[in-house]
């Protein structure tokens, strides 16, 4: 059955992107889907990867968006319910500090990091819609656009990679470019911390 499913939504195409979205936005998710179907998909046609770009965006808003939804209709007790007391916490202090980045990065960032704890704890605190969809839309973006990319560009190799990587092949990549661009953050910061003083003689 799970065999037939993939082959269906392979079959489907972009619109594949729309019934696989909505199954891992949802309470049980299905981490990693997405990554492997904008893969498989943009390494065979490699001119419709902006395409397969948009389309993954748009399902998982929209499947993450149901459930950002029900958790604002059902409250905090509805999300103690089903999230764990110490991740609510954890959630819930990343939201104080970060505020919608606490929706952005994990948006960005592959498998073990969790989406839907934060997707419920942004609707259960009433966080407003339009943030929540803006910052839901950048992370997913970018994370799609990177492996959209890079598999239309380098098209049977990576997935030749992928298999024998396994899962975790499109997670690889992106922990890659996430750590380069934690790294690129870091540096930057170091940098405004300590400027370079002016040489001499110069204003």
């Amino acid at each position: 059955m799970a065999r037939g499913f993939r082959h269906w939504i392979v079959h489907l195409g972009a619109v594949g992107f729309i019934p696989l979205g909505l199954l891992d936005g949802s309470v049980v998710p299905v981490p990693g889907s997405m990554d492997v179907l904008i893969i498989i998909l943009s390494a065979r046609r490699r001119d419709l990867w902006p395409l397969y770009t948009l389309m993954a965006t748009i399902g998982s808003v929209v499947g993450l968006y149901i459930t950002y939804h029900l958790a604002q209709k059902g409250g905090k007790e509805a999300l103690a319910k089903r999230v764990r007391a110490h991740a609510l916490q954890r959630v819930q202090n990343a939201f104080d500090r970060w505020g919608w980045g606490a929706i952005a990065v994990p948006a960005v960032l592959p498998p073990p990091v969790p989406m839907v704890p934060f997707v419920m704890a942004a609707g259960a605190m009433q966080y407003p819609v339009n943030k929540f969809l803006l910052a839901l839309a950048l992370g997913r973006v970018a994370r799609y656009t990177i492996l959209g990319f890079l598999a239309a560009r380098y098209g049977r190799h990576i997935l030749s990679f992928f298999r024998h990587l396994g899962r975790l092949g499109p997670f690889f990549i992106v922990g890659l470019i996430v750590a380069a661009v934690i790294g690129f953050l870091v540096f930057q910061a170091k940098r405004n911390k300590h400027p370079v003083a002016p040489a001499a003689g110069q204003d």
